[in-house]
């Protein structure tokens, strides 16, 4: 049996989200990152409201693939986060699905895919298969080992 298949993703602001859409959002990021990681942290940063936010959802409207990309940082490179599967879609490709999706976004509001992620530590692989390279040292972010990485070449 198959993976669930996205039916629509939509990209866009703040300002473009629906009311139940941030909910599903936030209740999302919250359950993953907040509860299951048992990490309690600042979810709510202010970073969404200058944030592009790429969603993935069935065709149900259930949201199943999130992340948000913040404009140019200090380093000059556009930054991906808040990247999340529920536990339940996980291992369906999901993943994939999504940061294909966000490198697209990338391509089409800043040129390229020339990107940085604060990434898990256990998930470096999985951003290494996308072209994305360790740039330090491990070090804990709200408790849990993250690596700075970077996205420099475009990919074909």
């Amino acid at each position: 049996m198959s993976g669930p298949i996205v039916r629509c993703w939509s990209v866009g602001g703040f300002e473009g989200l629906g009311t139940r859409e941030l909910h599903d959002i936030l209740r999302l990021r919250v359950d993953v990152f907040v509860v299951e990681q048992n990490c309690p942290y600042p979810e709510l940063d202010g970073l969404d409201l200058e944030a592009i936010h790429v969603v993935g959802k069935l065709a149900d409207n259930t949201v199943v693939a999130y992340c948000r990309i913040l404009p140019p940082q200090k380093d000059g490179l556009p930054h991906i986060g808040r990247v999340v599967v529920p536990t339940e879609y996980r291992g369906q490709g999901l993943g994939k699905e999504l940061m294909n999706e966000a490198l697209q976004v990338l391509r089409l509001n800043f040129g390229s895919e020339r990107s940085a992620i604060a990434a898990q530590a256990h998930l470096q692989k999985f951003y290494a298969d996308f072209g994305y390279v360790v740039t330090g040292p491990e070090y804990l972010l709200d408790g849990i080992p993250h690596v700075d990485m970077e996205l420099r070449i475009v990919q074909p």
